[in-house]
């Protein structure tokens, strides 16, 4: 099974860029003798480049030139021509990019109406020849963030599309909210308008708030810097830096925030990629983790965050493993899921870790944490015996849980002080196609959403009361 990841706008393809380091340091790591297998074309693939240009794939035998499955999009060429020049050039071709000059001003109307227009055909051409190489096309991965203008509003624009182009096949979307003190004064009204896309058009997003990996980067450095931890951490995780990469340029401020994404990403399709004694199919999390279409917002954990030194790790740190996944400080975007409640939850494991430890966890932590009374077994389990590079073993948890509230509720405040005064709203209406009921629509779904939360929130505890499910016509 194939997943097709799209890039698209400046932080998105800062992320992408991290991912596709890594993944091919994960693959090398474990392929040792060059050979094109199962596990590498799933995100890339073999191509025989001697008759010049894009040449015939070869399924078999030794690696010759490796392509990634993907598609880098956006509207200032700045980032994407960095990935060219870089170590990664060999990785992409034109034929998988889309680039302009003059960018979207953070203008989410610039992004969705004026660019999405611009560049459909373009973009369903490309969408259409990099599927053709995909026997088993099994989800489309969107990267992207929802404060500026290009990820927010054309990233969306590409969502509704593959809908329309490939109704079938799942959408994920990695999306980077913006914190309360950022730069760009219309981000909020770019997140909320993206988020009426999201909750329409994605079956599953997983929220990542840049407060919280910038939270995560310090304390990391924290740790490492004061001593404490001795020897169970090595100063270049490979969660926090690009040490050891092909990568020898300065690292970037957002380098170590984008690398935490990127592990997230390379966590959740490991089950795809590697051989595992619990296979977990990424649509399977759509289907077990996502009772409700609308509440489709997962929240995410990773642990450890630092690279533990010793390989036969002692069950005692493998415990502290599970319970640091339902922690506060661990999670990728500001809440506390175990005093919220849960509608699911999915434990993706790494490495050397047993079934039987995986349900001695399970067991153990259950009775602090919160389910709805309809799905008290709500958890969905994979185990992929490969490790992260530099790791004995990992933990992604994802949980759908309804601490991602106050998230969506201090947006939409963000939103109503700007709203309010009609503050910046020139800038969007002058677009073609963008109209005010544009922004009463957007922030009238999202208040639809936080009151569905809202819902299940008072369930928390009580007799049961279900939200609205899917009405079946007989």
């Amino acid at each position: 099974p194939v997943s097709l990841p799209f890039a698209v706008g400046q932080c998105g393809n800062q992320v992408g860029c991290r991912f596709w380091d890594l993944a091919l340091r994960e693959h090398a790591a474990v392929n040792k003798k060059g050979i094109y297998d199962e596990s590498l074309s799933s995100f890339f693939r073999n191509v025989d480049t001697r008759s010049g240009g894009d040449g015939p794939d070869i399924y078999k035998g030794k690696i010759c030139s490796l392509k990634a499955r993907a598609l880098l999009i956006d509207m200032e060429e700045g980032v994407v021509n960095e990935i060219l020049q870089g170590p990664l050039r060999d990785v992409f071709d034109s034929k998988q990019l889309i680039t302009d000059v003059s960018g979207s001003g953070n203008n989410w109307a610039v992004g969705h109406k004026l660019y999405g227009y611009q560049y459909r055909e373009n973009i369903v051409e490309k969408l259409r020849k990099t599927a053709e190489h995909c026997d088993c096309l099994q989800c489309f991965f969107i990267i992207h963030s929802m404060g500026g203008g290009t990820g927010s509003g054309l990233g969306t624009f590409v969502l509704h599309l593959l809908e329309d182009e490939f109704p079938e096949v799942y959408r994920f979307v990695t999306s980077v909210y913006p914190s309360g003190e950022d730069d760009v004064i219309t981000s909020p009204y770019n997140s909320v308008l993206a988020m009426k896309e999201l909750n329409e058009h994605a079956d599953c997003v997983l929220p990542i708030e840049n407060e919280s990996l910038f939270d995560i980067v310090n304390k990391i450095h924290q740790m490492i810097n004061s001593g404490k931890l001795g020897s169970t951490v090595k100063q270049n995780s490979l969660v926090t830096s690009s040490a050891g990469s092909t990568k020898t340029v300065q690292e970037k401020p957002f380098d170590a925030m984008n690398n935490i994404v990127a592990n997230l990403l390379l966590n959740l399709t490991s089950s795809a990629r590697f051989e595992g004694s619990l296979n977990m199919d990424l649509n399977e999390i759509s289907m077990n983790l996502v009772p409700f279409p609308r509440l489709h917002y997962l929240v995410s954990s990773l642990t450890p965050l630092y690279t533990l030194a010793d390989v036969n790790v002692p069950s005692r740190r493998l415990d502290q493993m599970f319970s640091d996944a339902f922690s506060r400080d661990h999670q990728l975007i500001q809440a506390d899921p175990k005093h919220s409640l849960y509608l699911a939850c999915a434990l993706l494991v790494r490495g050397n870790v047993q079934v039987s430890d995986l349900r001695r966890n399970i067991e153990r932590l259950k009775p602090s944490l919160h389910f709805v009374s309809w799905n008290q077994e709500g958890w969905k389990t994979g185990l992929c015996s490969v490790p992260p590079v530099g790791h004995s073993h990992s933990l992604l948890a994802l949980a759908n849980n309804t601490c991602v509230k106050p998230t969506f509720i201090e947006l939409k405040d963000r939103f109503m002080k700007l709203y309010k005064k009609k503050a910046h709203l020139h800038h969007y209406l002058h677009i073609d196609g963008m109209e005010q009921s544009c922004f009463s629509e957007a922030v009238s779904s999202l208040s639809d959403l936080i009151e569905e939360y809202n819902e299940l929130d008072a369930t928390k505890g009580g007799p049961r009361t279900d939200p609205s499910r899917l009405k079946i016509a007989v």
